[in-house]
């Protein structure tokens, strides 16, 4: 069995963390989400409150989202220079704690969001995914979930979708919901989060990262 990184990239209320939690129990491998940015603040000494703040200023529409190239270029600026605390250094530090997980022979791992599959784009041990479902779909989870009315769910969905939408072009230049950014793009309103994960592990063992003895 070789090693290898499933990214998970998915809309709001789709059901996307709930299938990387599964699928990371399945596989017996870890799962990255937020703990990405506690590994980058480890890697780079930059106090992790500024990765949050970072964010925050795309949420709040307070960065302006270029649309046809990305900040990200891999550079890593130490604290002797001016660019140490900028969003495009910031970024730079949790890309380098994703490839650092991606090339780590020791064990798989599943990355959720922070555009890991752009970052990882050149490796052949990843298996890309985005997860998206139709509003209704998403509006009844988040209701369900979070014990939201239907409008606070729908808002809720999309402020988020628009701003996982400009971190991605941000820092990418790309599309987030571009299908040719990803191996595998899923609709869990029509296949469902069980049918979702199958697809998922199906596509990891015939991309020849699981032998017929494991999950």
């Amino acid at each position: 069995m070789k090693n290898y990184v499933i990214t998970i990239a998915r809309g709001y209320g789709s059901g996307g963390s709930h299938i990387a939690k599964r699928l990371s129990k399945d596989l017996n491998i870890p799962c990255y989400d937020e703990e990405i940015l506690q590994m980058a603040a480890d890697l780079s000494g930059i106090n992790e409150r500024f990765f949050y703040e970072a964010n925050e200023r795309i949420h709040k529409g307070a960065i302006t989202i270029n649309s046809s190239k990305g900040v990200y270029n891999g550079t890593l600026y130490h604290v002797d220079d001016k660019e140490f605390l900028s969003d495009e250094n910031l970024f730079n530090y949790q890309a380098a704690v994703i490839k650092n997980l991606a090339m780590d022979g020791s064990t798989s791992c599943i990355i959720v969001g922070k555009a890991a599959n752009y970052v990882l784009r050149s490796l052949k041990n990843v298996v890309k995914v985005n997860i998206q479902a139709p509003m209704e779909h998403c509006v009844f989870n988040i209701m369900d979930r979070l014990q939201k009315d239907e409008a606070s769910a729908k808002d809720m969905i999309k402020k988020m979708n628009k701003y996982r939408s400009d971190y991605y072009k941000y820092y990418t230049g790309r599309k987030w919901l571009d299908p040719a950014e990803y191996d595998l793009s899923i609709n869990t309103g029509a296949l469902g989060e069980d049918y979702a994960a199958k697809l998922i592990l199906q596509l990891v063992r015939d991309k020849g990262f699981l032998d017929d003895s494991s999950h």
